[in-house]
């Protein structure tokens, strides 16, 4: 896996993978005209995403109804620098048609403990936490 980052200007960059798929970061103060999230944002995302797929997969494969699914993120850093994420909160919104709760949270255990690389990687350095809901959609 390769990426590359050009510096764009001020404190924006564009990030492009190997497929050439590009995204931008910008570091920007608040009131300072920012574009694009922040790398620390971008990690966030990452982990929602990475937890999402693997809970929807998972789910999948159990058979459940899934029509939706919303991964919430909130995290807190430290003060000082380097301001690492010293806790993270990932919220599941699941919604279908008699989803079972239990699916639910056997999913998210799965993927918190034994598929989701990004949120084994931060887990290392931050305290991660899961939660969910489930949202019936067959009436």
């Amino acid at each position: 896996m390769k990426i590359t980052s050009e510096w764009v200007s001020g404190r924006c960059f564009a990030a492009t993978n190997e497929s050439g798929h590009s995204i931008l970061s910008d570091g920007a103060a608040a009131g300072e005209g920012k574009r694009a999230p922040s790398p620390m944002e971008l990690l966030l995302m990452g982990i929602a995403g990475c937890s999402g797929i693997d809970v929807v997969e998972i789910l999948q494969k159990q058979r459940q109804d899934i029509r939706a699914c919303t991964a919430a993120v909130s995290a807190e850093r430290a003060d000082s620098v380097p301001k690492v994420f010293t806790k993270i909160h990932i919220h599941f919104k699941v919604a279908g048609a008699g989803i079972k709760a239990e699916a639910v949270e056997r999913a998210v255990k799965l993927s918190a403990e034994k598929y989701c690389s990004a949120s084994i990687m931060l887990g290392k350095a931050a305290e991660i936490s899961h939660s969910f809901e489930v949202e019936d959609t067959a009436a």
